[in-house]
C-alpha cells in the first residue's frame, strides 16, 4: 500500500542507531496511543491511530502490529491475524462484484458504506465479492481476507457472501477498520431465527421490516408468522375473505415484507395452527365448532372429525404455500382442547367414535388428531413444503404414528401429552428448538411466564438445552438433528405491551440468540463485555 513502508536506502541512510532508537520511539508512541484510544467498551476507536501506528513526520515504519480479532454479533469462528494495517473505507473505495447473483449484495453494501458499486477487477481500497462454488463450509460459510489494502469476501453461495458483508459493518462499527488477516467463518445450526405472533397483536409492516434488517445484521435466517390464532387472522385471504381480521396485512405489504426477507437471506415461515387455535375462523363458521359431551364449546377448536372444517384449513394452506416462498409452512398442532382433557374418549365422545371407524377398534381421539396432522402434512407437501408442528401435537402409542417427515418444534413440556425432546430425537426426527423456559418473551407474563433475559441465554442457553433447563444428553443434538432454533415473541396480552417496547425489549435476547445458534460454544467474551459491544454496534447503526 501505498506510504505504507520505508525504503531500504532511506533506513541506510539514517544509520543503524538512530533507526533503531526510531524503532523503540515509535513503539512506546503506538502504545501510548494504543491505551489512550480504546473506547469504555476496550476496542479501538473509530479513528486514524488504530491499528496504524505513525512514525513522526507522517512516515510509517516497515512493520504494524499483530492485527487484533473483529468485534462482531455473532463471534467469528475463526480468525489468522495478519500484520498489516487493515481496511476502512476510503474517498475511492468501491464494492466490486460482476453481474449476476452477488450484484445484490454489492450493491447493498456499497450503499451501506457510501461507497460506489463497480464490475470487477478490483483495485486497492476496494471490497470485492467472489463466489466460489467448491468453498467448503456450506452455503452459508465465508472467507474475508484482508490485505494489501483491500477486502475480499468468498462463498460457495451467495448467503454466505452477503454474511461477509455483515461482517465488514460490525467490525468498522465496533473498530474502526477491518483488520489484517484471514476470516473463515459458518454458522453451526442452519435454522436461526425469531418466531413473531401476529395474529393476537397487529404488528405494522414496518415494524417487521425493521426487525428483518435487524435480524440480517446478526446473521439470522428465519422469521416465523403465526398470523392465525383465536383473537384474529392477521393476513388478507383471497380463499376465505371472511375470517380476515379488520387490522391486517396487505398481500401487497406482505410482498414488500417477503421481497426485503429474500435480499436480507431470509425465509419466512407462516403458519396457519390448527385444529386449535382457530377462533378467529370459528367466528365466521360456527357451525365447525368442537363441543364436549356436556355441550360446552371447546375455545379455538375445530371439530376435526367434520370433514368441511379440514376443507377451510386446507384451503388456506394451499392458498399461502403459493404466496410464500420459502421451504416450510406450519401446521400447529398444539394444545387442541380436545387432547388436552384428562378423558378425552368420555369428553368428546363423538370424536372417539369417528375415530374407531377410521382407523379400527383400538382407535382413540389421539388417533384422529394425529391422522388430521398426517392429512395436513401431505397437503403441504403437495404444494411443495415441508411441513413444522408444535411438539405437543405429537403423540406416543397410538394406532396412528405421525408422519416423521414432519419438523417437530420443540417449545414445552409443561402441557399434557408433551414429552421429553429425547423421545422425539431417538425415534430420529429433526427437532428445533423453541424452549419456553428461555425463548419465550410472552406479553403480560402470564401463566408464570417470565421476559427472558439476553444474559440467561447466553450463559446458560444452547442448542441442546430443548426443554427446561437441562442439555438433553441421552440422544445425539448436532446440527443434524437439532437444526437450530427461534427466539419467540407471543402476544398473549397485547395490550401490554407497545411495538417499540417489544422491540426494546427482545434486543440482546435476539443478539444472545444469534450468538449461541452460531457458535454454541462458551463465548469468548464475558456478559459485560458482551453486551457493551452490543450496545457499541447499535449506537451505530
Amino acid at each position: 500500500m501505498a506510504g505504507t513502508t520505508v525504503r531500504a536506502g532511506q533506513r541506510a541512510r539514517q544509520g543503524p542507531g538512530r533507526w533503531a532508537s526510531w524503532v523503540a520511539a515509535a513503539a512506546v508512541l503506538t502504545a501510548a496511543l494504543g491505551a489512550c484510544s480504546n473506547g469504555d467498551d476496550g476496542h479501538p476507536r473509530d479513528d486514524d491511530r488504530s491499528p496504524v501506528s505513525r512514525a513522526p513526520g507522517g512516515r510509517t515504519p516497515t512493520t504494524h502490529p499483530r492485527s487484533s480479532p473483529p468485534r462482531t454479533i455473532p463471534a467469528v469462528r475463526a480468525y489468522d491475524p495478519g500484520t498489516g494495517p487493515g481496511w476502512k473505507p476510503g474517498p475511492d473505495s468501491r464494492v466490486v462484484a460482476p453481474d449476476g447473483p452477488l450484484a445484490d449484495e454489492a450493491r447493498m453494501l456499497a450503499d451501506e458504506l457510501g461507497a460506489e458499486y463497480a464490475k470487477p477487477p478490483a483495485r486497492q481500497g476496494d471490497v470485492e465479492l467472489v463466489l466460489g462454488p467448491g468453498q467448503r463450509g456450506g452455503p452459508e460459510a465465508y472467507r474475508l481476507t484482508t490485505r494489501d489494502g483491500r477486502v475480499r469476501i468468498t462463498g460457495a453461495a451467495d448467503a454466505g457472501v452477503f454474511y461477509g458483508t455483515r461482517t465488514v459493518l460490525q467490525t468498522l462499527r465496533s473498530g474502526g477498520r477491518v483488520p489484517e488477516g484471514v476470516i473463515d467463518d459458518r454458522p453451526d445450526r442452519p435454522q436461526r431465527g425469531l418466531q413473531l405472533d401476529i395474529a393476537r397483536k397487529h404488528f405494522t409492516a414496518d415494524w417487521i421490516e425493521a426487525r428483518l434488517r435487524e435480524m440480517a445484521g446478526l446473521k439470522l435466517n428465519q422469521l416465523g408468522l403465526h398470523f392465525s390464532d383465536d383473537q384474529g387472522f392477521r393476513l388478507e385471504s383471497s380463499s376465505h375473505p371472511e375470517i380476515v381480521s379488520r387490522q391486517h396485512l396487505t398481500k401487497a405489504e406482505l410482498r414488500r415484507i417477503l421481497d426485503l426477507a429474500e435480499r436480507l437471506h431470509i425465509t419466512v415461515i407462516p403458519e396457519i395452527d390448527s385444529p386449535g387455535h382457530l377462533g378467529a375462523v370459528l367466528r365466521a363458521h360456527p357451525e365447525l365448532q368442537l363441543t364436549s359431551a356436556s355441550g360446552t364449546p371447546a375455545r379455538g377448536a375445530v371439530n376435526i372429525a367434520d370433514p368441511r372444517a379440514a376443507r377451510i384449513v386446507d384451503d388456506l394452506l394451499r392458498e399461502y404455500a403459493g404466496v410464500f416462498p420459502g421451504p416450510y409452512l406450519h401446521v400447529g398442532a398444539d394444545e387442541y382442547r380436545a387432547l388436552m382433557a384428562k378423558n378425552p374418549e368420555a369428553s368428546y365422545p363423538r370424536l372417539a367414535s369417528a375415530a374407531r371407524a377410521k382407523f379400527g377398534p383400538k382407535a382413540r381421539v389421539q388417533d384422529l388428531a394425529t391422522g388430521w396432522l398426517n392429512d395436513r402434512a401431505a397437503v403441504v407437501r403437495a404444494a411443495g413444503k415441508r411441513a413444522k408442528a408444535w411438539n405437543d401435537g405429537f403423540f406416543a402409542g397410538g394406532v396412528v404414528a405421525p408422519d416423521k417427515r414432519i419438523e417437530v418444534e420443540y417449545w414445552t413440556g409443561k402441557e399434557i401429552g408433551a414429552r421429553k425432546p429425547a423421545e422425539y430425537l431417538r425415534e430420529g426426527r429433526t427437532v428445533v428448538n423453541l424452549n419456553d423456559e428461555y425463548l419465550y418473551y410472552v406479553l403480560g407474563q402470564p401463566n408464570q411466564f417470565v421476559y427472558p433475559t439476553g444474559e440467561r441465554i447466553y450463559k446458560q442457553w444452547n442448542p441442546a438445552v430443548l426443554r427446561g433447563t437441562q442439555a438433553v444428553t441421552s440422544s445425539p443434538t448436532g446440527p443434524r438433528q437439532v437444526p437450530g432454533g427461534r427466539f419467540a415473541v407471543w402476544s398473549d396480552i397485547a395490550h401490554a405491551q407497545t411495538q417499540d417496547q417489544v422491540a426494546r425489549g427482545i434486543r440482546l435476547p435476539l443478539r444472545a440468540v444469534s450468538q449461541k445458534l452460531w457458535d454454541p460454544r462458551r463465548p469468548a467474551l464475558g456478559w459485560p463485555e458482551f453486551k457493551r459491544l452490543a450496545d457499541r454496534l447499535d449506537r451505530r447503526r
